[in-house]
């Protein structure tokens, strides 16, 4: 069964909003879990965190950057084509529950994966502190509206072009030495894995619950392949079944990292020949 492109909309720089037909995954969708797209019937299967859902429309929202072949396949497609697979929602939705006081990183794409977790975080009676942070300004995207959810909003931009010159740690450290001595119960974080790691160094010596979202090389999503295996506490866990959140003080990230360069050289590759194929 194919699905259709609903509406697709350029958010900046090689960023795309996606609005995908999948009523199912509309329908049963809880913050924190994602989808597998497949574009083509021998194309790759992609894991992304939905970003939203409209069940009576039955489409799901997907912000993705168009970086390696699959992501730029997906970034030719129009409104009204169709796609080959969303299956979904999979994964262990997100705790939620009214703990305080909670800060929440979004990072990169990431900052459309924790938008679903903020509002219902903020609907279950937090206190919200939401940090969100991209390369440039031109690649941020939801603040306004992650803004209108949380008590304070910090943006910050690698190169200062927008908000606060520096990391989304940057800013974390700051909000934890103000709240320091348990004025925080709770950081959760999504992105990419360096900043994950950072946020986890950055909390760890505050003893502040820490959650992330590992969104690893993965194929068929239901546990079978073991392609999306990660360590945590020193045990081996599959990111589709017994994740994707984790204990970010637990992560072996080190691990993590390693195994998600293991086809850089082969999509660097596939990228080339995808360029060369488009010219001709």
């Amino acid at each position: 069964m194919s699905h259709r492109v609903m509406r697709k909309e350029k958010l900046g720089g090689d960023t795309y909003r996606y609005e995908i037909e999948s009523s199912l995954a509309a329908s049963r969708f809880r913050p924190g879990q994602f989808v597998i797209i497949r574009i083509t019937e021998k194309g790759e299967r992609i894991p992304l965190t939905i970003a939203g859902v409209d069940p009576q429309k039955g489409t799901v929202t997907l912000i993705v950057q168009a970086l390696g072949k699959s992501t730029k396949d997906l970034a030719e497609t129009n409104e009204g084509d169709a796609i080959e697979d969303c299956v979904g929602p999979l994964g262990n939705p997100s705790e939620i529950a009214k703990y305080g006081r909670v800060v929440c990183i979004g990072g990169g794409t990431g900052i459309a994966c924790i938008f679903p977790i903020i509002e219902a975080l903020a609907d279950a009676g937090n206190e919200v502190i939401s940090i969100i942070g991209a390369r440039t300004g031109s690649l941020l995207f939801l603040e306004d509206e992650i803004g209108s959810l949380s008590k304070e909003i910090y943006v910050t931009t690698d190169d200062g072009s927008r908000g606060q010159r520096g990391f989304v740690t940057d800013a974390l450290c700051t909000v934890l030495k103000r709240y320091d001595s348990g004025g925080i119960q709770r950081v959760m974080a999504i992105g990419p894995p360096l900043m994950m790691k950072a946020v986890a160094d950055a909390t760890r010596p505050y003893a502040v619950k820490t959650v992330v979202s590992l969104n690893t090389i993965m194929v068929d999503g239901t546990g079978m392949c073991g392609a999306c295996r990660v360590y945590v506490d020193g045990e081996m866990k599959f990111a589709c079944i017994d994740g994707p959140e984790f204990d970010a003080h637990k992560v072996n990230f080190e691990d993590l990292i390693s195994r998600l360069t293991m086809f850089e050289k082969k999509e660097k590759i596939a990228c080339t020949q995808c360029r060369q194929e488009r010219k001709d």
